[in-house]
Parts: C-alpha cells; structure tokens; sequence
C-alpha cells in the first residue's frame, strides 16, 4: 500500500451549515493511535459526531465526521494529527513501509512565564489562558498571587508545542499579545526558561485532606444535578462473534471528549482496537462498537482482565473529570481531577474550560495550584483553585460546581 505522507490525514471542510468536516487518516497503525487522535482533535476544541476505526495491525484507516468553530485552523489540525502519524518510507518498488520510531520523544523544555498586573479583574485568568491556547503553548503548572494592596502576580509553567520558544521572536510575540490582552493592567512580564530542578518537580505531594477529598464519594461519580448515574452506562463484551477479538458494546450519554477517554483507556491497557465505529444520536446519547484485542492478538478471555477494563471504561464514562467545592479554612476552593495517560499526557483544555466557567458565572480567582499527584496508583492532574469569597455569593457552591462541570463535559 503506497501513500504520499502529506496524504496520509485528508480533511474535507464542511460546505454548508450542519454539515460535518470529514477527516481521513490513513497510515502505519500503532497501539494508541486513536487516543493520540483523538486527543489531538479534542485540543482543538472539535466534537466528534461520528467515526470509523478499521485496522489490520499494520495499516489503518481512519474516518471521523466533526463539527469545528469558525476559527478552527484546518491546515493547523492536519500537520498536527500528521506528527502523531507513524513515519513511513518507499522502497524501490514503490510499496511503502513503516518505520518504527524505537527512540521515545525527548521531554518538552519547560519555560516560566512571569508577569505583574496592577489590579485584577473578572475574567482575566481565562484570557491569559486563551492566549497560551491560541499560542499553541501548553500549560503545566500555575500559581496565581493576589497582594494585599490587589496586584495580581501570575507565574504560567509553559511547554511549546512548535518548539520556538527558545527564540526572542516567539518570545516577543507571546509577551506582545499578552499586553494586548491585559492593557494598561500589566506591569511587567517575562519568559524565561525554567530551570531543571523545577522543570523536574512539577510533580508534587498533596496535603492528606485534600487527597481524601479526591477519594471522596463527591469526586467519585456519585450522582447529582447534571451527572450521569452510573446505571445509564452500557458496558457489554462479548467474544462469541468472533475467533481472536472481544467486542465490546458500549452506550452511555455523549460529552466532550467521550471518544478519547475510551481511546486512552484502551491505550493505557495496552489494548489494540481492530475495528471501530461510535456516533452521538440527536437525544446526546452514544453508541460505540469495537473490536479489541492484547497485545499477544488474542482475545481477553481472563475474567479478571475484563472485569477491571469493563470497571475502568464505566468509571471513565460516568466521572471522566471529578469537579468538588470545598471549604480549605475560611475559603472557598473549587477542586478538579482528571486522570493523566501513562504517556504522562493530561487532559486537554481543562484549565481553559475553568476559566471560562468561572468568567461566566461573574466569579473572580483569589489563587491557582496546577499540578500532578500520585493517588492510589494513579497520576492524577490536579486544578486547586481558591475562589474570592464575596464573588462566590453571586453563586451557590453547588452552581458553581454545576457550572464548571457542565462546561468540561460539553452539556451547555
């Protein structure tokens, strides 16, 4: 099978309004593709209405049906989706092979993004994070200081996606559209490249309440206003319908990102997905149908094993993202969770969404911790985030916790 690399993602924009932009993807396979993907096209703030997933362990073909925003950067999606892509190269005779990529991805340099405002305002957090967004800059870390006569300080722990922040103009340029965003509020800002005892301890140790707040019943699924009871989640095997793959039949109700949370899921255990389709019906509901397989090729027979990867996908479709408010003394701190790929990836826009939800429900941020924290055996991305107590009695804590949830799962 031959293949012009450029034309191993092909996106066709949609033509008229409610129409879906196709996507194709055709290249080598490799476990976790559709995760990598997925959680490229997630990034990008792009719902997945439809897809198609079939593979023969060597070659795949994908296609999703996605609805994009009038900003959505089309040309920016594919060259993204193509370096996740596996490489592949022509041989004389014209066939093309893959090769695989022994040597892992080295770090990405983490750079420290300082900046002073003179007073803060409603909103401004979330349009420093737009920016970032916008930038292709990821964010890793934040700690937000608010001073007592009411200067703001904002210290950003950024990646760079294109890898140009080492240069002054890529430097330049993020601080020139910071200003913009923060007007005469600003009064200074810097970026400088971290150094590696710091870049290295951006994972850190949580206080024990906290930590017990994360086992808690609140951040574990338990059903309330807006979420998903767990009995509304379909998750059903079978290995009757064919010789070496287990079918697995899932239906639960649609939000952002559904896709990518099974994909990553099935990454993390090392699963191979042969043939896959999933669509949302109109009532926002979900309907996935794939066909798995170990690493071995073989069918998961053990009942253990499909016990706890049945278990793992009902708890990643009920409470992908856990999101409490709680009291830490006298404050107030919305507290968020999701859980992070054993390729050390988090969830994408997480942060962003927060903002977001926070700026519409008119409510200020008093202070900011972002890190990663090992709980019970798993990483976990955790969003500390104190809240100013005389914004928050525009809003109830369970509105706000509503409100934020609602955001990140796409349910407006």
């Amino acid at each position: 099978m031959g293949i012009i690399y450029e034309d191993a993602v092909l996106i066709k924009e949609a033509e008229e309004a409610g129409e879906h932009t196709v996507i194709t993807v055709n290249c080598p396979d490799k476990t976790g593709l559709g995760c990598d993907l997925c959680r490229i096209i997630l990034l990008f703030g792009i719902s997945i209405a439809r897809g198609d997933i079939s593979t023969d362990g060597k070659w795949c073909y994908l296609v999703f049906w996605v609805v994009g925003k009038p900003t959505t950067s089309w040309n920016l999606l594919k060259n993204r989706l193509l370096e996740v892509c596996p490489t592949c190269t022509p041989s004389a005779s014209g066939i093309f092979y893959y090769i695989p990529e022994f040597q892992q991805p080295r770090p990405p340099e983490v750079f420290l993004l300082k900046f002073w405002c003179s007073y803060d305002r409603k909103g401004l957090l979330h349009d420093v994070t737009e920016v970032l967004y916008e930038l292709e800059l990821t964010i890793k870390r934040v700690k937000v200081y608010t001073a007592p006569d009411g200067r703001v300080m904002d210290l950003f722990f950024i990646t760079d996606t294109r890898e140009l922040l080492r240069t002054s103009k890529r430097r330049e340029e993020t601080i020139k559209r910071l200003t913009v965003v923060l007007g005469d509020a600003m009064m200074s800002c810097d970026i400088e490249q971290a150094a590696p005892e710091v870049a290295s301890c951006l994972q850190s140790f949580l206080p024990s309440s906290v930590s017990e707040n994360i086992s808690s019943p609140a951040l574990s699924g338990e059903p309330s206003t807006g979420i998903l009871p767990s009995d509304s989640v379909s998750v059903v095997f079978d290995n009757s319908l064919s010789p070496s793959h287990t079918l697995v039949q899932i239906f639960c109700q649609d939000h952002k990102g559904l896709i990518y949370d099974v994909m990553r899921t099935l990454k993390d255990y090392n699963i191979q997905v042969s043939y896959g389709r999933f669509f949302a019906n109109p009532k926002g509901n979900c309907e996935m149908d794939v066909f798995i397989m170990q690493a071995d090729g073989k069918k998961i027979t053990d009942t253990h094993k499909k016990n706890a990867l049945s278990s793992r996908l009902g708890m990643e479709l009920v409470h992908p993202l856990r999101v409490d408010v709680v009291s830490r003394g006298p404050d107030t701190e919305l507290l968020v969770v999701n859980p992070v790929e054993l390729s050390g990836r988090g969830r994408p826009l997480v942060f962003y969404d927060i903002t977001l939800a926070l700026k519409n429900l008119n409510i200020s941020i008093f202070s900011v911790e972002i890190g990663r924290h090992r709980i019970n055996d798993r990483e976990w991305e955790v969003y500390r985030i104190l809240l100013d107590e005389f914004e928050c009695l525009s809003a109830t804590r369970d509105e706000i916790k509503e409100g934020v949830r609602k955001k990140l799962m796409g349910w407006e």
